[in-house]
C-alpha cells in the first residue's frame, strides 16, 4: 500500500480524497494556492505545500510546483481527483518518470481517450457501440457535406479536444453546415488551441447516460452500472441518478458487460466513465473520462463500493477488492449539484458564508469542503459541494431529497439549491420523462 498520497486537487474532492486516505491509514499532502489556504482539506491534512498564487496556472495546474511538493515532503504517490491535471498524459508521464505513482489510468490511455476521434475509433475496435459519423477529422466544407449526405440531418460537429459544450454546433440542413463547421473550428481553437473537428449524426431526444468501470491494469475489469445525467444545463451536469429510471436490469447488464469487457481487452488501469447517448433503446459512445466524475457518490450509494479505495488499491498494485459477482445494485440515489451561483441568473456568487447547516439523517451524504465562516474564493469553478440522497427506491430518494434540500442552509451567498427545490415540483421530474434538452427548455419557460 502507497503511504504518502498528494492531493493535487481542492474543494470537496480534495476533501472525499484525504477521507479515503485516513480510513487506509495512509498520510496525505493538502498542495494549495494561496486563495486555498483556509480550506477544510488543507486544515485536515497531515502537511500542506503552498503551490502558487490565486490562477489555476499558476497553482493546480503547474506541473513543477506538484513535482517539487512530492519532493519536498516525500510523498510517493499524486491522486489529481477531477478536473486540472487529472487527464494530463504530460502529467502521469512526468510523475512516473520521477517514481511517482499517478492514481489513475497509463499516460497510454489518457492520451487514446483524451482526443475524441481516437477515442470513438478506439471504442469502435472494442465493440462499443458508436454514434454514427465521420471516421477521423473534418476539414473542409466538402468533406462535410458528403458526410452529412449519407448519415443524414441534423448533424453535430464537435472539437476532439473538446469538453464543456465548446467547439460544439448543430447544423440542421445542408445551408447551416459551412457556417456551423466555421464557427465550431473557431471556438474550438480559441478554447483548447486544437481546431480540429469531427462529425456525428445528432439524436433529437437522447438521455445522457454513463457507465462506471475500474480496472486493475493486469486485464481484470468490472462495471458499477450506470448513472443517468441528463439533466444539463449548458452541457454541465446539474442533477445525477443512479440507476437510470429508464434503464431495465437486461439493459444495464448488456451495456455494462460489453464496457467492461472494452477495458479488460485495454488492460485498463483505475476508474473510468464511458459516456452514452442513449435513444430509442440504443446506446451510442461519445467519450470517456479516465478519472473519476464528479457524480461519483450515487454509484457509492448504490452498490457501497469506495471508488477512491478502489483507486488507491488499484495504484498501489493490490488489484481490486471485487470481481463482478460481488456487485450488487440496492435502491435509488440522486446527487444535486450545489453551485455558489445565483439561481435564476447563474452569475457566480462568491464570497463569505455567514451560516452554514448541512442536511444529516439516513440515506443523506454531503460532500463539500465549506464551513461557517469560510469564504468562496471567485478563482475557480462555482461547485462548493454534493447532496447526495438514497432510498430503497426512487419515490423514497425523491421524498428524501425533497426533505434534505428544506433542511440545507447556506448563508450569505447565493445557491442552486432553489433551482432543485423547484424540479422536485416538476411532473416530468416525478416520472423520470426527461432528456438532455429538457433542463435548459424548463429554465427558458421559466423566464417566459
Amino acid at each position: 500500500m502507497l503511504s504518502k498520497i498528494l492531493i493535487a486537487n481542492r474543494g470537496e474532492i480534495a476533501l472525499r480524497v484525504l477521507r479515503a486516505c485516513k480510513e487506509l491509514g495512509i498520510s496525505t499532502v493538502a498542495v494549495h494556492s494561496t486563495a486555498d489556504a483556509e480550506a477544510m482539506h488543507v486544515k485536515l491534512a497531515d502537511e500542506s505545500v503552498c503551490i502558487g498564487p490565486p490562477s489555476s496556472r499558476d497553482s493546480y495546474l503547474n506541473i513543477h510546483q506538484i513535482v517539487a511538493a512530492c519532493e519536498i515532503t516525500g510523498a510517493d504517490a499524486v491522486h489529481p481527483g477531477y478536473g486540472f491535471l487529472s487527464e494530463n498524459a504530460k502529467f502521469a508521464e512526468i510523475l512516473e518518470a520521477h517514481g511517482i505513482t499517478f492514481i489513475g489510468p497509463t499516460a497510454e490511455h489518457i492520451q487514446i481517450m483524451g482526443d475524441k476521434i481516437t477515442a470513438k475509433n478506439t471504442a469502435e475496435k472494442l465493440g462499443i457501440p458508436v454514434v454514427p459519423g465521420s471516421d477521423g477529422e473534418v476539414t473542409n466544407n466538402e468533406q462535410a457535406r458528403l458526410i452529412a449526405d449519407e448519415i443524414g440531418y441534423p448533424v453535430i460537429i464537435k472539437a476532439t479536444a473538446g469538453g464543456g459544450g465548446r467547439g460544439m454546433k448543430v447544423a440542421k440542413n445542408a445551408d447551416d453546415l459551412p457556417m456551423a463547421l466555421a464557427t465550431a473550428r473557431s471556438e474550438a481553437g480559441a478554447a483548447f488551441g486544437n481546431d480540429a473537428v469531427y462529425i456525428e449524426k445528432y439524436l433529437a431526444h437522447p438521455r445522457h447516460i454513463e457507465v462506471q468501470v475500474i480496472g486493475d491494469g493486469e486485464g481484470n475489469a468490472v462495471h458499477l452500472g450506470e448513472r443517468d445525467c441528463s439533466l444539463q444545463r449548458r452541457h454541465q451536469k446539474v442533477w445525477e441518478e443512479a440507476s437510470s429510471p429508464v434503464i431495465g436490469e437486461e439493459l444495464r447488464n448488456r451495456i455494462g458487460t460489453t464496457c467492461s469487457t472494452a477495458m479488460r481487452q485495454l488492460k485498463y488501469r483505475g476508474a473510468g466513465t464511458v459516456e452514452f447517448l442513449f435513444e430509442n433503446g440504443e446506446f451510442y459512445f461519445i467519450e470517456m473520462n479516465t478519472r473519476l466524475q464528479v457524480e461519483h457518490p450515487v454509484t457509492e450509494a448504490i452498490t457501497g463500493i469506495d471508488l477512491v479505495n478502489e483507486q488507491i488499491r488499484v495504484a498501489s498494485g493490490d488489484g481490486l477488492s471485487v470481481t463482478q459477482d460481488d456487485i450488487q445494485f440496492t435502491g435509488h440515489a440522486i446527487e444535486c449539484r450545489i453551485n455558489a451561483e445565483d439561481p435564476v441568473t447563474f452569475t457566480p456568487s462568491p464570497g463569505k458564508i455567514t451560516h452554514y447547516h448541512p442536511p444529516g439523517g439516513l440515506g443523506v451524504r454531503v460532500d463539500s469542503g465549506v464551513y461557517h465562516g469560510y469564504s468562496i474564493p471567485p478563482y475557480y469553478d462555482s461547485l462548493i459541494g454534493k447532496l447526495i440522497v438514497h432510498g430503497r427506491n426512487r419515490a423514497e430518494c425523491m421524498m428524501r431529497l425533497r426533505r434534505a434540500l428544506d433542511e440545507f442552509v447556506i448563508d450569505g451567498i447565493k445557491t442552486t439549491i432553489p433551482l432543485f427545490i423547484d424540479l422536485l415540483s416538476n411532473e416530468d421530474i416525478a416520472n423520470g420523462n426527461y432528456d438532455i434538452h429538457w433542463l435548459e427548455k424548463h429554465l427558458a419557460e421559466r423566464h417566459v
